[in-house]
């Protein structure tokens, strides 16, 4: 899948094309742009967010427990040196705390999750 960017309507705005899917992203208004879009980080915070969510159901599912719904929280911003994120977890439904436990291991485990904590390669060419 290759993800395409291109200049919307505002001074900073863009157009966010994923497949047959688009998106916005903007500047905040204090920083010249028209607030029309998330910001690229907060986009960021919703894809670890959206991960974990998909995740944990997928896995309660497949173990058949009662839970009724994922409710995941991200704050994120810049701490010191390290761009930091902070996850908050709701579990809704009849689990125990071992059951809540493993959903979190699961959660953890989340691809969005691994790639954030794990070594990423960026690799960029000019045209």
């Amino acid at each position: 899948m290759e993800v395409r960017t291109h200049r919307g309507a505002g001074a900073l705005q863009q157009v966010i094309e994923i497949g047959p899917h688009t998106l916005l992203t903007d500047a905040s208004v204090e920083a010249g742009g028209e607030g029309s879009g998330p910001l690229p980080h907060d986009l960021l915070a919703a894809a670890l967010a959206a991960c974990t969510t998909l995740t944990v159901n997928l896995y309660a599912r497949r173990k058949g427990w009662p839970l009724e719904e994922v409710r995941v929280a991200v704050s994120h911003g810049q701490e010191g040196e390290a761009y930091a994120f902070h996850r908050r977890i709701e579990y809704v439904g009849a689990l125990g705390a071992p059951e809540k436990e493993r959903l979190t291991a699961i959660a953890n485990q989340c691809p969005v999750h691994k790639t954030l904590s794990g070594r990423i390669a960026i690799t960029t060419e000019a045209a």
